[in-house]
Parts: C-alpha cells; structure tokens; sequence
C-alpha cells in the first residue's frame, strides 16, 4: 500500500494533476482492522520517503499561493523550502487567515477551499486560534481514528463483543463573515458522520449520534449516561476525549444518579430533557420500566465510596480510553480509583493543527505512553529544546536547531513543527516531546507538556512541565489521609512587595460525604514540596534576599472549578477539549476562585537551590 515518490511537479501543473500528487493516508475500509494494521505497519516502515513525498506534494501544489510565493520565489525542493520558509507562530500566519475569514479567496495559503476553521480549545496555549482545514485533511483524520481503533482491538481482549461508551459534545458552531464555518475539532468529526457512515457510528457506540450532536451538554451528558446504564451489559469500552471530561462525567453521575435510576425504573423519561435530539434518541432505549436494572445502579451508587464504581455499573468494560499525558496525567489516580484496575489507554495525540501520533501500545502504563508519528499527516519537522535554554528564558529557535523525522535522537526533546495540506506551513504547535524509541523507523514520542512558561516570578520561569512534577509529587502527602487532589490551577500573586506563587487546590475524599478537613502540617508539607521540585532558579531566588516569598496552597470549595470551567465555556471553549488551565491571569478567572477559597496553608521552610532535577518524580 505504499504510495511510490511522486516526481516534482512545476507550480504551472493543473489543479487536478497536482490532486492526483498527493501521498496522504491511502483510503481503506474503515470497519476492516486488518487492513487498518497492515497499512499502519507500512506507514511506520517507510518514513523517509513518505516525508518526502509529503513536502514534495505540498508544495507542488501550494507554491503558487502568496505566502509561499513571497518565500520561495516558484522554487519547490525541499532545500529551499528549509533555507527561505521561516519557522512561524499563529501569530506570524494570522494576518492571512484574518483575509480569507473576512472573504479573501484561500488561495492565499492553499491550493483548495478553506471547508472550515478548527477553533483550538484556547485552554493549553492560552487563546483559541482559527485553523484553516480543508475537505480532504478532515477525511484523512477520520482514517486516522481507524488507525488506532484497529490497536485496540488487537491488544484489548474481548473489547469487540461490545460497543463503547464515549462521552462526546458538540459547541454551536459559528461563521466567519465570509461564511466559511468555524467549529471545534470534536464537533467537526461527529458532523462528519452522515448518511454513508452512520452506520458505522452505530455498530461502535452505545449512544446514538443524534444525542452525541446535542448542543445542549447537560442534556446530551444525562442521556448519555442513560442509554449506558440501559445497555450496561453492551458497554464494552468507556472513555472521553481527555482524562478531564471522563471525570467530569463520573461527577455528574454521582450528582444525577438517583435521578437516572427513577427514569429506568419508571421507564419515562425527566420532563427537563426537552431537546428533540435527546428525546428521540433515547426512545428506542428507554421503552418500558426496570426495576431491577434500576435496584441494581441504585446499590451500587449509595455504598460509602465509588471506588472502582465504573466496574461495579459496567461490569463488561475492558478499558477505560482518554487522554492521559501531559496535564492530563495529575488524573491517573483519580481515574485509578474510579476505574476499579481498568486499564487506561491514552490512544492518540494531535491538535487543531494536525494529527499526528498514535499509541502502538495501548495496554502500556499510563506512564510509559508514547505516541508514534504517523508520518502521511502531515511534513513533520522539530524544533530542539534544550533544558538550558529553558532555563535561562531562551526561545530554542534563536539556534535553529530543526531537523527531521527521521533525525530526531532518542532522550532528546523536540517541539514539533508541522507543515499540512491545508495551508500551514513550519507551524509550532508549542508542545514538548521526549523521544523514546522508534516503530519499524517512525519514532516514539512522550507527550512531556506545552512549551510555555506557566508562571513567572523575577528572575524564574517555571515550565508546565516542572509545575506537573511538582504538583505530582506533593499530593502523594494527601494518600495516607483518604484525600485526593481532584484539580488545580496557579497564578502568581504580586500584589505585596516580594511576590509569590499561589497554587488553588480542590480536594476530594475517597469516602462519600467524608468531611474535607485537611491537616495544616500535611498541607504545609505539601507547600514546601512543591518549592522543593521546582526548578533550581526558583529555588535559588526563593533563598536569595527573599525575591519570591513563600508558596501557598489555598483549597476551595468543591465545584469551584465547575464555575471556572463554565466561565471559559461562556467564552467559546469546549466541553469536549477544555483543559483546566494550569495558570489564570484573568482577573474574573482570579476572582471565581478567590470566592470559592475555604483555608489557606504557606510553606514554612526555604528549599535549598543546590538539590538537583534527580529528585524529580518520574511520572
């Protein structure tokens, strides 16, 4: 299935022969795992010339557009391409996909129309950005997911003899003045499903799509749960886009449950779901009383703790599936607790931008999760980052250190940088990967967080990666006392002369209805370990003439980021992609959580700068 190099084309070649160029993903049928494996394996192996004949077909295609025309001057080798083509920020191609918003023809950027725009989730880099996608890239992202579905049913015994329950949902979507679409990625795959694939839709999932397109999340998240309580014993599978919206999820459950057992014992459905979606997609379920069904949820959803409570209500599920890298991974131990010893499977890693990698090993600790580039999505570059220039505050790019995918070296970090069919082209996408390996000669990468400083206090800048390390580290002091960190944020606090870090901390008990009392010594403890975790330079200016004071932990209220989550959501973020940021700087952020604060704890001992990254906790 190996597509073969293709020869340059010159930017004169008609628009259908320069179709005909691309080397993207091969179409395969979608419900086949067997092909799905075998092209998968056929990928992997033939990197190089893929990658090449990626950028070949890119370009031949794209070099008449004015933003590659003003680089590269109608020339389309890939020397060129790397000598005049600049590595670019949103920021840099903004200006461009302002113009075709506004109704300039896409052309500027791309050989094809602009179908839509992907709106970022706007919660990990700080901003919602407008990526530009056309017809064919979206199709190629949903042979993409067959990709790693066809894993899971290789290494996941038994998941087959069921369907999955996967929380999805859908934002309005919106228009640019041009009227070109914009939509967040999750709502652009589930409306992609139509008549042709639909039934493909409903041999996977337990909920039908109508109530996955709900726009209405409280009522498509409680029909969800419904139609997976009715069919509790099809639930193969659970899962959610990220770790985050799984929980949220088990939330609402613990929340909405009594309300769920009357429905199926009663066999009629709340008067408050109102939405025809919801409605008639819970009608072909929801046909008759149960009483026994409803007993059953009923027993186990009033014991004193939900430990292990998603196996006690599916008791067929063989995983739970979402992502569990980066700031994702502070929730392992609440999904652990939940989950009852299923495995987590963190299947696959992309953006708005581009899809790229999948897990090739899906039943490997969520710990070990590595993704393998998946090299037909896209031309794929990295960027170098080293810990020294992290350290000091330098940009990586000022050494311009890119190299390709086939250079990349194992223990080293990278950003990537991509460049896509659908007009972006040597694009940042501002995460850090650790490369940990190669499959067949595509390398493995660990998701390691966004490079992006998160906090930033006089001469020290802490990375999310190293705040994650930190955090991770301190709540092991909340295990022996039945807490658990449920979710945090931070911002720096510099309204006093020397200024310092607050981290907002919302805790749980493994015990229903326990109080949430914690200990002042635990939780100065917890202060001070993170300090201890933090950078040497932090460290450091923590000791030296007191330029940062003291950490401080506040706890809040329980559903304090509830109401964080909701005013970033009145803000166009996505249910399905929205990431608790690990930083607020606005002010209404600030003063959501500063009402919701119940006690406060400051570190009460100065780290010394002289400990070394070895003491970092491995995640």
């Amino acid at each position: 299935m190996q597509r073969k190099r293709q020869a340059r084309a010159h930017p004169s070649t008609s628009l259908e022969q320069r179709q005909s160029k691309a080397s993207m993903l091969p179409k395969f049928d979608l419900t086949d795992p067997k092909a799905s494996l075998s092209l998968l394996e056929d990928v992997t192996t033939n990197v190089k010339q893929i990658q090449d004949s990626i950028l070949e077909a890119v370009l031949s295609r794209n070099a008449h557009t004015e933003y590659l025309k003003g680089f590269l001057n109608g020339q389309v080798d890939k020397q060129s391409f790397k000598k005049n083509v600049p590595v670019v920020t949103y920021e840099d191609i903004k200006p461009y996909i302002g113009r075709i918003a506004n109704g300039e023809a896409a052309d500027l950027i791309c050989d094809r129309p602009i179908s839509l725009f992907v709106m970022s989730s706007g919660t990990s880099g700080g901003i919602q950005n407008l990526i530009p996608l056309t017809t064919e890239e979206g199709e190629q992202r949903i042979f993409f997911g067959s990709l790693y579905r066809s894993l899971l049913y290789k290494y996941v015994e038994g998941i087959r003899e069921g369907k999955a329950l996967t929380f999805y949902f859908v934002n309005p979507e919106s228009e640019t003045r041009s009227g070109i679409l914009v939509r967040t990625m999750i709502t652009c795959i589930l409306k992609s499903v139509n008549k042709t694939n639909s039934s493909l839709w409903d041999r996977l999932q337990i909920s039908p799509h109508v109530i996955s397109t709900c726009e209405d999340t409280t009522q498509s998240m409680y029909c969800q749960l419904l139609c997976g309580l009715l069919q509790r014993d099809n639930v193969a599978r659970l899962g959610a886009p990220f770790a985050s919206v799984f929980l949220r999820v088990i939330k609402f459950l613990e929340d909405h449950w009594q309300e769920l057992c009357s429905n199926i014992r009663t066999g009629r459905l709340s008067d408050w779901i109102t939405d025809a979606q919801c409605v008639s997609g819970i009608g072909k379920f929801l046909t008759a009383p149960n009483p026994d069904l409803a007993s059953l949820i009923e027993q186990e959803c009033s014991k004193p703790s939900w430990e292990a409570i998603v196996t006690r209500i599916w008791p067929k599920a063989k995983c739970v599936e979402a992502v569990v890298t980066g700031s994702m991974a502070q929730y392992i131990p609440l999904l652990e607790f939940y989950g009852g010893g299923l495995p987590l499977i963190s299947s696959w890693y992309g953006s708005s931008e581009c899809f790229i990698g999948v897990n090739v090993n899906p039943l490997c600790k969520p710990s070990d999760v590595s993704y393998t580039i998946i090299p037909s999505m896209g031309y794929f570059e990295f960027l170098e980052v080293k810990k020294d220039q992290k350290e000091a505050g330098r940009d990586p790019i000022e050494n311009h250190v890119v190299v390709d995918l086939v250079d990349v070296k194992i223990g080293h970090d990278y950003e990537p940088v991509v460049t896509t069919f659908s007009g972006l082209y040597r694009y940042r996408v501002g995460d850090v990967l650790r490369v940990t390996g190669f499959y067949n000669n595509s390398p493995h990468f660990r998701f390691v967080g966004r490079q992006k400083v998160v906090l930033s206090l006089h001469m020290a800048n802490t990375y999310e990666e190293d705040l994650l390390k930190a955090v991770a580290n301190a709540k092991l002091l909340l295990e022996p006392h039945d807490l658990m960190l449920m979710e945090f944020t931070s911002r720096v606090d510099s309204s006093s002369f020397v200024g310092h870090y607050v981290l907002y901390w919302e805790l749980g008990s493994k015990v229903k209805d326990a109080k949430l009392e914690p200990n002042r010594d635990v939780m100065e403890e917890c202060c001070f370990t993170v300090e201890k975790y933090l950078d040497p330079l932090y460290r450091k200016e923590r000791k030296k003439d007191k330029n940062i004071g003291p950490l401080e932990i506040k706890v809040v209220k329980p559903g304090a980021f509830d109401e964080l989550m909701n005013f970033f959501l009145s803000r166009g973020s996505s249910v399905s992609q929205y990431k608790t940021p690990r930083s607020v700087t606005s002010e209404e952020a600030v003063k959501i959580l500063e009402a919701n604060v119940v006690s406060e704890f400051l570190s009460q001992e100065t780290p010394s700068w002289g400990i070394h990254h070895e003491l970092h906790h491995s995640r």
